[in-house]
């Protein structure tokens, strides 16, 4: 089997890329790096540092790379591959969905009618739902037909905690142990692929909001509350344990969601709250308070990982405390390299508080909880 990914970056090559080749398949990186993609073609392999309870250093294999700039060599690619993946980010996708278009209508007018399976794997919730619609606005009319019937467009959920790297050596990555990469098997055209790593299921958004509400949601509360304790790093962070304990509750106030929601186990989700812990702990990983915290305006959004669950705790009348001190930690934090943490930061100057989340999280400005999130600004600054 043959894979085109695009992005090469370190979770193209730490997560999908490896996870893909481990499996037997052939990846083809496409990126629009020149130093990368030119160590890629030449190499055909890269190291990659896997910790948990200890450090290994695996070699990745069975690897290639085209440079996205030459437009060319990515639409032959597309028109001859098998399986197509991204990890290029969420506002990338959009820019990828053009060279896609082209690629199939290239591979449509070839006469292949090979099935093809494109999964986007962001976080974002139904990414790959999102890529298709983008794709097919540039798509002309006639090529709808056929792509509806050979190309699968198939969602997932992707969890694995990738920080950037210190290594000398451009091609290295550093992830964790834990990876966890789930697709909805019923969007699927043809044979669904036997890919060890890849979970299949059909009920992703189950998976989709537990990895949201929890892994992510814990994620964001740890930088900025640690942002605002003065630590740098997510490990500094969940060590205190001041932050950690208002981090596990809130993750509990969203679990609550997801068991009422879903019907997970209780006892199992609890479970997986703790491996989380202990997985923003793992003494191998030097994740940046602002890696994770970036992007505050995004985050803040109806459907991502601070109003998400909070609304989900409104829905069902939970509990919502630490998801709303977390929330308010949001507008403590300073990032001048960050597009939209001075965005925010300048909003809120200007408009207050309750004007600025209602802006972005689209709760009623007059509703409990904006209130309440300023209430929680003004006890945090207090102390």
């Amino acid at each position: 089997m043959k894979n085109l990914h695009f992005g090469a970056g370190n979770i193209g090559r730490g997560f999908i890329g490896k996870l893909l080749a481990d499996a037997g398949v052939h990846v083809t990186f496409a990126d629009v790096a020149d130093e990368l993609i030119t160590a890629l073609q030449e190499r055909k392999s890269y190291p990659v540092r896997v910790v948990g309870s200890e450090v290994q250093v695996d070699t990745v294999t069975n690897v290639d790379a085209v440079n996205s700039k030459n437009n060319q060599a990515v639409l032959d690619q597309i028109a001859s591959t098998d399986l197509i993946t991204t990890a290029v980010g969420p506002n990338v996708l959009n820019i990828i969905a053009k060279t896609l278009a082209e690629g199939l209508a290239l591979r449509i007018d070839q006469g292949n009618e090979s099935y093809l399976n494109i999964i986007a794997c962001e976080n974002m919730v139904r990414g790959t739902s999102h890529l298709k619609a983008e794709v097919l606005k540039h798509l002309d009319d006639s090529y709808h037909a056929k792509v509806e019937a050979l190309v699968g467009f198939a969602d997932s959920a992707v969890d694995r905690i990738v920080p950037p790297s210190d290594s000398d050596d451009i091609l290295e990555v550093t992830v964790e142990e834990f990876s966890e990469w789930i697709v909805d098997q019923s969007q699927f055209k043809g044979d669904v692929p036997d890919i060890k790593g890849m979970e299949l299921t059909d009920n992703l958004m189950a998976f989709v909001e537990r990895k949201l509400f929890t892994l992510n949601t814990g994620h964001l509360i740890t930088a900025y509350l640690g942002a605002l304790a003065g630590y740098k790093t997510i490990r500094e962070a969940i060590e205190d344990d001041a932050v950690k304990a208002d981090v596990k509750a809130a993750m509990q106030e969203s679990g609550e969601v997801l068991v009422r929601r879903y019907g997970f186990d209780a006892k199992a989700h609890a479970a997986y709250i703790e491996k989380i812990l202990g997985r923003f702990a793992n003494p191998y990983l030097v994740d940046e308070i602002d890696r994770v915290g970036r992007q505050p305006i995004r985050k803040l959004g109806p459907a991502d990982r601070l109003t998400k669950p909070l609304l989900g705790t409104m829905e069902y009348g939970i509990a919502n405390d630490h998801l709303i001190k977390g929330m308010a930690a949001a507008f403590f934090y300073i990032n001048e390299e960050d597009p939209q943490a001075v965005e925010l930061q300048a909003m809120f100057a200007d408009k207050g508080l309750k004007q600025t989340l209602a802006h972005y999280s689209e709760l009623p400005l007059d509703s409990d909880e904006v209130a309440r999130v300023e209430a929680a600004y003004q006890a945090l600054k207090s102390a």
